[in-house]
């Protein structure tokens, strides 16, 4: 479609995306270029410590190419569609979304990619997001460098986690139409796989590890988890076991909190706390974890009574005000 387009027809094919507001049109383009001759000067990079000691490096987009991203985004990727089984980074899609399928099973398969954002690759997301199936070719490399650091998908990009269920879209329909045919549920929720049924935990791990290989992603080895009916089977941190519930110890630590608002009062029970935030700052959070668990479990009667009460307290803190 694309192959006789000259370099006047790219240009006004990445004028009509409008990335951003430029009315000079060889600005425009000369300013597209230039950021991804120079993405280096265009991002703030740091490292966040992550539970397990090791380090995440996040990728900062500056605010200009932020913004670029953001509507590559909007005009581009989001009119592109992701597999049924992928319940991460799609509107309307939820954590409660991704443990559905898993409730009541005699068998929970945990499995993990490692490093997955760095691993998936500049050519990967160029062939999934902008080949010239969509694009002439020099768009679509472009489109591919302006949401790239180093050849490699970032976290921190607006446009990262889209790409990364697109760049997967065939992996988890194939997938998930060999579990299907074996009775077993399965979803992605980023790099994180679930699997549930009846099956033999190595026939899955074996298949999965050829089918990332061809991707040139890997399992990580140190998050293989296999878990029976008899123990606590969580799915990203909702417990599946006979009903969707948030785990217990999350449920315990409202529970205590809320009693002790009722024992000592909010202002006393912030002080012994060393709790520092404002009244208002404080029964909003607690209101915000209430609602994930009625959001989890929305007939959970001991959580709409400790809703309610919050809730008195939040018009009492907006009335001071």
């Amino acid at each position: 479609m694309w192959k006789y387009i000259g370099t006047k027809e790219c240009n006004e094919f990445l004028l009509s995306l409008n990335l951003f507001d430029c009315k000079d049109k060889k600005k425009y383009i000369k300013i597209l270029y230039s950021i991804t001759n120079n993405l280096e000067k265009n991002y703030s990079i740091y490292k966040i410590k992550k539970k397990n000691g090791k380090y995440r490096t996040i990728y900062e987009p500056h605010l200009l190419l932020k913004h670029i991203q953001k509507q590559i985004l909007t005009n581009v990727l989001n009119n592109k569609s992701i597999s049924k089984y992928a319940k991460a980074y799609h509107k309307g899609l939820s954590l409660k979304d991704n443990a559905i399928p898993h409730i009541n099973k005699d068998l929970l398969l945990k499995l993990d990619i490692k490093d997955f954002f760095e691993n998936i690759s500049f050519i990967n997301i160029y062939n999934s997001c902008f080949s010239i199936e969509y694009f002439p070719k020099s768009v679509g490399m472009l489109l591919t460098y302006l949401c790239t650091y180093d050849d490699h998908l970032t976290q921190g990009s607006p446009t990262s986690a889209y790409i990364s269920n697109l760049v997967m879209k065939e992996f988890d329909e194939e997938l998930g139409n060999w579990c299907e045919k074996n009775n077993i549920s399965y979803t992605r929720y980023s790099d994180d796989m679930t699997f549930s049924g009846s099956f033999n935990p190595n026939d899955i791990i074996l298949r999965v590890r050829k089918m990332l290989y061809k991707l040139g992603l890997e399992l990580n080895n140190d998050k293989i988890h296999v878990i029976s009916k008899s123990a606590r089977q969580s799915v990203t941190g909702v417990t599946v076991n006979e009903k969707l519930q948030v785990n217990a110890e999350y449920r315990h630590r409202i529970r205590q909190e809320v009693y002790y608002i009722k024992k000592f009062g909010l202002k006393s029970h912030l002080n012994k706390c060393n709790i520092d935030m404002t009244e208002k700052q404080y029964i909003n959070m607690l209101y915000g974890r209430i609602l994930y668990v009625l959001q989890i479990n929305e007939n959970d009667l001991e959580f709409k009574k400790y809703q309610k009460f919050v809730l008195g307290l939040k018009r009492c803190c907006n009335e001071m005000k």
